[in-house]
């Protein structure tokens, strides 16, 4: 078995109580995730905030699959839960009455789908009001890997960067509507990975010189764009939505909607540091930076396994 196959295969059963069989043609995976109402910190200074969740993190679980694969997907919504929640999955095709319906508290819901295309899909809580349960936190990431390893060059490491923006008042909708957020933020955090801004984080990206570096990167939204550029670096190549057949190359920055996703290599060619950053001022200085710090002592585990996300 790849390497690739035996971290996602432990990845999938140590964090999300998935099971894996295989049908000859492409692998099936059974999910479960459980949505959760908790607070959480949404700054480094450990200020708590009234969390929507996919599995009591924000992001959610990172998923992965293969290109071809079966996901059996499970929704279970807490008992302590106050509100109903859904699943959308934009790797999917599916029924959104049925599939994407509401899972009542103390309830839960399943459907299947057919990773079909390659790529970085987003994945939030469709339920009404839609605003209020993204911004909130329930969103996370799907990734599908290619079929064929050989479509792309193969990355050394791996991050996952979700970007969204911080409703100080998560009660009010017509905050929402009228795009009143007070900050934008990479992983859930305020400057979850930039200590140049804020002294109090305590962990950044790593990589070693000549390495590619893949960032998966989905914008939750849920109203601004981002224009994503690396500070002191070029865009090996883009990948819109992730797919390998989208490749774009030599790019200085690309714009990511909300609710759309890419995937970007970076390689340095000597150590230092980029800043990966939302070129959109207000964003970048209100949270949107995750520093990449290229060196050649570059810890071995960052950007692999459960660390593409780092928590």
């Amino acid at each position: 078995m790849k390497l690739r196959s035996i971290i996602t295969v432990l990845f999938l059963t140590v964090y999300m109580g998935s099971t894996l069989a295989d049908d000859g043609l492409g692998k099936t995976h059974a999910i479960t995730i459980t949505a959760k109402e908790v607070d959480l910190p949404i700054d480094n200074d450990g200020t708590m905030y009234p969390t929507w969740t996919f599995g009591g993190t924000v992001p959610g679980p990172v998923v992965r699959v293969t290109e071809g694969d079966t996901v059996e997907f499970t929704l279970v919504n807490d008992e302590n839960s106050e509100h109903s929640h859904s699943m959308d999955f934009h790797a999917a095709r599916a029924d959104l009455l049925s599939d994407f319906a509401d899972v009542k508290p103390g309830s839960k819901g399943s459907f299947t789908f057919t990773a079909d295309y390659p790529g970085v899909f987003y994945y939030h809580c469709g339920s009404a009001p839609m605003t209020e349960h993204i911004a909130r936190g329930m969103f996370g990431v799907i990734i599908v890997d290619p079929r064929d390893d050989a479509s792309w060059p193969k990355a050394d490491r791996e991050y996952v960067l979700i970007q969204s923006e911080l409703y100080p008042e998560p009660d009010s909708e017509e905050g929402y509507l009228r795009n009143e957020w007070s900050n934008v933020m990479f992983n859930g955090t305020i400057f979850k990975y930039d200590p140049v801004h804020d002294p109090n984080a305590s962990q950044w990206l790593e990589a070693k010189p000549g390495e590619r570096v893949r960032i998966h990167f989905v914008n939750a939204g849920i109203n601004e764009f981002a224009s994503f550029h690396p500070i002191a670096g070029i865009w090996d190549r883009v990948y819109p939505s992730g797919n390998p057949r989208n490749a774009l190359h030599g790019l200085q920055s690309y714009t990511v909607g909300p609710g759309d996703a890419a995937t970007f290599d970076l390689i340095s060619p000597k150590e230092g540091a980029n800043a990966l950053v939302n070129h959109s001022m207000r964003q970048a200085m209100t949270g949107a930076i995750a520093v990449l710090m290229f060196s050649d002592d570059a810890d071995p585990d960052m950007g692999r396994g459960e660390n593409i996300l780092p928590r």
